[in-house]
């Protein structure tokens, strides 16, 4: 997969594009990284890429110019099979989840624009952008970060980039449910111990004990993912002992 950025400070995707899981998997040719500086495509002699918006208003906007330009160009001199998908980070965009990072994970080619100031020209929204995402209801200084934010959730589930290949697959959201708990060594730490069930060595109780808990955190911590959600026989039988006993503790 190829990943661009348009930014107007590449020197804040240098540390991110360069360690951890992101920097191996560019080191191994996994994924390629690259940050793209939109001013370099500005005409003017001030290199403006805003300006005041049309009708009054506080803030600037940037320029449709800039943008059109820096993505075409790039489209035109890298070939793929397909047109990349072109991502707006904007707090008007849809709502990041997992289930898009596995859809952005299938394409070959993504270009992510990060915006400043107080917004995009129109134009910009309407006939040069594929996708708009947000990563939550609030608002930040820029696209960066949360540009940062869709590409390390993409990357990572790309082939190979996760050294066990299971990872990704029964992390949080991907499974429709919040992982189970994990534990390691020591076996007992300050009075506190691993479940004696994953010490066992029987593997189908252990799966069964941790597809359970997977449903219960889910539906202890975020019952909002289980709305609409038909539950299996099994499920429907936790769901029934969690109630029994929570409304007992209630009670209490």
């Amino acid at each position: 997969m190829r990943i661009d950025v348009m930014t107007l400070f590449p020197a804040m995707f240098e540390g991110v594009f360069s360690s951890s899981i992101l920097g191996k998997a560019k080191d191994k040719g996994l994924v390629e990284l690259n940050t793209i500086n939109f001013r370099d495509y500005t005409k003017d002699k001030h290199n403006s890429v805003d300006d005041y918006p049309y009708g009054g208003g506080g803030g600037m906007v940037l320029k449709p110019e800039p943008l059109f330009e820096a993505v075409e160009s790039l489209t035109d001199s890298v070939k793929t099979e397909a047109m990349p998908r072109v991502i707006l980070m904007c707090p008007q965009g849809e709502k990041f989840t997992q289930k898009k990072a596995e859809e952005l994970s299938k394409e070959s080619h993504l270009i992510f624009v990060c915006g400043h100031y107080e917004g995009y020209d129109e134009r910009i929204r309407e006939f040069l952008v594929t996708d708009e995402l947000s990563i939550g209801d609030y608002v930040l200084t820029g696209g960066e970060l949360p540009a940062m934010v869709v590409i390390d959730s993409v990357a990572r589930l790309l082939p190979g980039v996760l050294g066990n290949e299971t990872s990704a697959v029964t992390d949080s959201f991907s499974t429709g449910l919040l992982e189970y708990p994990q534990y390691t060594r020591p076996v007992s730490f300050r009075g506190m111990d691993v479940p004696d069930i994953l010490l066992s060595g029987h593997h189908l109780n252990i799966e069964t004990w941790r597809r359970k808990q997977s449903f219960l955190r889910t539906l202890e911590r975020r019952p909002d993912m289980l709305e609409g959600l038909e539950l299996s026989k099994e499920q429907m039988k936790w769901k029934q002992e969690w109630l029994a006993q929570h409304n007992g503790r209630d009670e209490q």
